[in-house]
């Protein structure tokens, strides 16, 4: 594989010192770009788009194009693995991801496939090789998955929710039954990150986005503990790649997460990344967290507030700039040149 000409990224991830810090945002290839979407509509429908390797490349290099990133982000959705368990994946336009067989009574659960993820899952290996190679050493690449906790609401939900209450029942009525799914996920999802990385990926990244939706007991018990157990087992097999943990809604939590082994701690925007470098800085890098929202506003706005994150975060090694959650699709692509701009032009005085 080509080494690497920019590989800021890693560095900040590793608390080394950088010249500047690095930035990528999460939803990076997306529908904000007018290239996203043509190539959308070329592929005719999403699942096409992300298991098409060829296809899953190009949405993946675009914003590579158009942006001087320090990282490229694997082309992807968090809910291929509960498809390669046998689930039944579909989208409804306008209405998001649904599964056609989910998690609705005892037996679905005990009867949960535990897929061969190699071969199920062989299109996101080959699209990660692929980009691999079209990157060349450019920029590294991340790979991802969601966490268990996060796709165990997916699959007992049978899509997106507003209350939980079916995986809630279950994970206070039959913590046991919930435990069971979990480990076969947590066991899949530590194959397809290893996967991801013998592929090529240079680091990966947990995204828990319904995290933040449990009391404190049960995040502990059910979303903490077994991206733990992730992130144990893929250290194991991989123990040079970083790994990055993310929960939207876990401000409150972060010694916790930043005990979990991982190297790196994503920030949602509610977060004060000043107070969180005073928790937690001195054990991880930290990832964040410009609210998503502040690229409706003028540049001037933008540079201002990541004017204000970087001087949060201070001077010193350890900080990659992100949003603190996926950019959204009205998002005009000056503005997000005006970010990144920001951020190179904002970030040398603190690595000096």
């Amino acid at each position: 594989m080509a080494e690497l000409k920019n590989d800021r990224l890693l560095r900040a991830i590793r608390r080394e010192p950088v010249d500047r810090t690095p930035v990528w945002f999460m939803r990076q290839a997306g529908r904000y770009l007018p290239e996203y979407r043509a190539t959308r509509a070329k592929a005719g429908d999403f699942i096409t788009l992300m298991s098409t390797p060829e296809l899953a490349t190009e949405v993946t290099l675009q914003p590579l194009e158009r942006y001087p990133l320090d990282a490229a982000i694997l082309f992807s959705d968090i809910l291929t693995i509960p498809d390669a368990m046998g689930l039944g994946l579909y989208f409804v336009e306008g209405e998001g991801p649904k599964f056609s067989r989910p998690l609705t009574d005892e037996r679905a659960c005990r009867e949960l496939a535990t897929p061969n993820i190699s071969d199920s899952l062989d299109y996101v290996f080959k699209a990660v090789a692929s980009i691999k190679r079209e990157l060349n050493g450019r920029v590294p690449l991340i790979g991802f998955c969601g966490s268990p906790w996060t796709l165990l609401t997916y699959m007992v939900e049978g899509g997106a929710s507003k209350d939980y209450r079916a995986t809630k029942q279950l994970i206070y009525d039959r913590p046991e039954l919930a435990h069971e799914v979990l480990s076969k996920v947590c066991n899949a999802l530590i194959d397809y990150l290893c996967n991801q990385i013998e592929a090529g990926a240079d680091t990966v990244m947990l995204f828990d986005s319904w995290g933040g939706v449990l009391s404190t007991p049960a995040y502990q018990t059910f979303s903490l503990a077994p991206m733990q157990r992730v992130i144990a087992g893929v250290k194991e097999r991989h123990p040079g790649t970083p790994i990055t943990l993310f929960t939207k809604g876990g401000g409150q939590w972060l010694t916790d997460i930043a005990a979990t082994g991982c190297d790196m701690v994503g920030l949602d925007w509610q977060t004060d990344i000043h107070l969180a470098r005073q928790q937690i800085g001195d054990q991880v890098a930290l990832q964040g967290n410009m609210d998503p929202t502040v690229l409706y506003a003028n540049p001037e706005v933008i540079r201002a507030e990541v004017g204000r994150i970087l001087q949060g975060f201070g001077h010193g090694n350890g900080h990659v700039f992100n949003l603190g959650h996926g950019i959204t699709p009205q998002v005009k692509p000056e503005h997000v040149g005006a970010m990144i701009e920001a951020v190179q032009q904002l970030s040398p005085q603190y690595h000096q």
